[in-house]
């Protein structure tokens, strides 16, 4: 029986099913009613003149009514309201029952004060309502109200003294109330807050001096109140407060010496507030903080020595400090810190030796620190470091040999350090290492032969390494490597016969490696290779016999070669292969018959092949193939008649 139902939905219902417009009016089950965006015609269907005496939860989110049915009187239990942007919503109504009163107005610019004596209400959600300017004072009478949501109210002006009655109230948000400028002294009344939430309201100058006395306060969200100058004193007596988002308040220039006495804060947010030129001494005291985020403050300079009293500290985050000359020694006190980032620290010059004592360091950031010319020897102790990011170092030179102590580390990046002009040989001592990334590094020439020894590598990236002249011969005995990237090497002349041995190879990229004139015989034996990319190499005459033996190959692209001249007829043994790129290979002037036994192939390229005279008869036996592309293949004359048996697939 429907007139049982607990909870019904009729979300983006345009028309009421004629059942329940023509059943029964009693509902004295349903607790729970959702008319998101339904149409004016489905909430007035259903709503009026029903008995819905125990709806508890009741949202009409985004409907375009213009008045909310009067039979809504009966629902004097109803603890949850949502009229999110009902932006249409203008007249006020009351609800009478049992001696309750409700009236509520969204773009009547406030809100009846009859609203105080809908007692049993939990949750009011005003969210999105843009037109309304204030609260009337008998908000206050919601003795049970938890949570009142104004976020997007941007015509709020204020709030209303009263609201300091508000004695349930546990989350209060008012994110992006532009119009609110202050916050009333009452606010301290509400003793079971927990969370308020002030984003973005760009109005905002400053907080009441009576906020310290929210005892149950754990929340604090500022994001954005780019016109709050200073936080009051009394902010160091909110003993609860757990998290404090200051992140964009762009007008904060200090930080009073109180907020040291919180206790219980546990993550600090101070991104983007760049006015900030120093912290307080009084920050070390913070106990119990795991998280201090202070990313782009471009006016930080330095950093107070207390700093290292921070015994629970996880993370510090220093991105885009671009006034941060140095680190404190006592950095090194930091015994939980698990993640240092100093990306874009542009003035940096050195790490203090004492970064070595951070003995739970997981990942250390210093992408862009462009005026770092050293590591201290120290960062050999960092036994925990799995991610070691020095990319863009522009300035780095050489690097300790105490990295190889780093017997933890998984990722090392140096891609765009262009003044390092060599590795140290304890680099193969790297025992974890899976990434290695030089690419760009264009002032390495060479490699120390302990690179073989790195026995967990599964990719290696010399992309763009311009002076890099040869590959050692133990790069063979990289067992796990998965990707080798040598793209733009513009000097590699050869590879090494060894890299044969590469038996985990999936994919080789040897993209404008312009003086490569050959590849080694052994390349065949790369069993597990899928993606060979061979373009730009405009000095590659021929390809080996072997490379018929390569059993896993799926791509291979050998656009630009324009001095290949023929295909050898292994490249028939390609049974995986799928793709074959051969655009402007000017040279080439004919394929061999084999071709036709690649029965994998889906794509075959031949655009520019201005030499191309015939194609074989055997490329009818391409089943697979899907796209033939012939384009500009000026000496082309005729297409062999098989081709036709391609039809179907092309």
């Amino acid at each position: 029986m429907v007139e049982n139902l607990e909870g019904i939905s009729f979300k983006e219902c345009e028309v009421l099913p004629s059942f329940f417009q023509n059943g029964s009016k009693k509902f004295h089950n349903l607790r729970l009613l959702d008319l998101t965006r339904a149409s004016p015609n489905t909430v007035e269907n259903f709503i009026q003149g029903r008995d819905l005496n125990n709806l508890r939860w009741l949202c009409l989110e985004e409907c375009m009514i213009q008045k909310l049915p009067s039979s809504l009187f009966n629902c004097c239990h109803l603890q949850v309201l949502t009229l999110t942007k009902c932006n249409r919503l203008q007249f006020v109504f009351d609800i009478l029952s049992h001696g309750l009163n409700m009236s509520i107005s969204i773009d009547r610019k406030e809100l009846s004060t009859s609203i105080g004596n809908f007692n049993a209400l939990l949750e009011l959600n005003l969210s999105g309502c843009s037109s309304l300017q204030e609260l009337p004072t008998s908000i206050g009478q919601l003795n049970a109200l938890q949570e009142l949501n104004m976020s997007k109210c941007s015509s709020l002006r204020e709030l209303p003294t009263s609201i300091g009655q508000l004695s349930a109230l546990q989350k209060l948000y008012l994110n992006s109330c532009w119009g609110l400028r202050e916050l009333p002294t009452s606010i301290s009344q509400l003793t079971a807050l927990q969370n308020l939430y002030l984003n973005s309201c760009w109005g905002l100058r400053e907080l009441p001096t009576s906020i310290g006395q929210l005892s149950a306060l754990q929340n604090l969200h500022l994001w954005g109140c780019s016109k709050l100058q200073e936080l009051p004193t009394t902010i160091g007596q909110l003993s609860a407060l757990q998290n404090l988002d200051l992140s964009s308040c762009w007008g904060l220039r200090e930080l009073p010496t109180f907020i040291g006495q919180l206790n219980a804060l546990q993550n600090l947010d101070l991104k983007y507030c760049s006015k900030l030129r120093e912290l307080p001494t009084s920050i070390g005291q913070l106990s119990a903080l795991q998280n201090l985020d202070l990313n782009s403050c471009q006016g930080l300079r330095k950093l107070p020595t207390s700093i290292g009293q921070l015994s629970a500290l996880q993370n510090l985050r220093l991105w885009g400090c671009s006034s941060l000359q140095e680190l404190p020694t006592s950095i090194g006190q930091l015994n939980a810190l698990q993640k240092l980032d100093l990306e874009h620290c542009s003035k940096l010059q050195e790490l203090p030796t004492s970064i070595g004592q951070l003995s739970a360091l997981k990942n250390l950031d210093l992408e862009h620190c462009s005026s770092l010319q050293e590591l201290p020897t120290s960062i050999g102790q960092l036994n925990a470091l799995q991610n070691l990011d020095l990319e863009h170092c522009s300035s780095l030179q050489e690097l300790p040999t105490s990295i190889g102590q780093l017997s933890a580390l998984q990722n090392l990046n140096f891609g765009g350090c262009s003044s390092l002009q060599e590795l140290p040989t304890s680099i193969g001592q790297l025992s974890a290492l899976q990434n290695l990334d030089l690419k760009h590094c264009s002032s390495l020439q060479e490699l120390p032969t302990s690179i073989g020894q790195l026995n967990a590598l599964q990719n290696l990236n010399f992309g763009g390494c311009s002076r890099l002249q040869e590959l050692p011969t133990s790069i063979g005995q990289l067992s796990a490597l998965q990707n080798l990237d040598l793209k733009y090497c513009l000097k590699l002349q050869e590879l090494p016969t060894s890299i044969g041995q590469l038996s985990a190879l999936q994919k080789l990229d040897l993209e404008h490696c312009s003086k490569l004139q050959e590849l080694p015989t052994s390349i065949g034996q790369l069993s597990a290779l899928q993606n060979l990319d061979l373009k730009y190499c405009w000095k590659l005459q021929e390809l080996p016999t072997s490379i018929g033996q390569l059993s896993a190959l799926q791509n291979l692209d050998l656009e630009h070669c324009s001095k290949l001249q023929e295909l050898p007829t292994s490249i028939g043994q390609l049974s995986a292969l799928q793709t074959l790129d051969l655009k402007h290979c000017s040279s080439l002037q004919e394929l061999p018959t084999s071709i036709g036994q690649l029965s994998a192939l889906q794509n075959l390229e031949l655009k520019h092949c201005s030499s191309l005279q015939e194609l074989p008869t055997s490329i009818g036996q391409l089943n697979a193939l899907q796209n033939l592309d012939l384009k500009y293949c000026l000496k082309l004359q005729k297409l062999p008649t098989s081709i036709g048996h391609l039809s179907a697939q092309l």
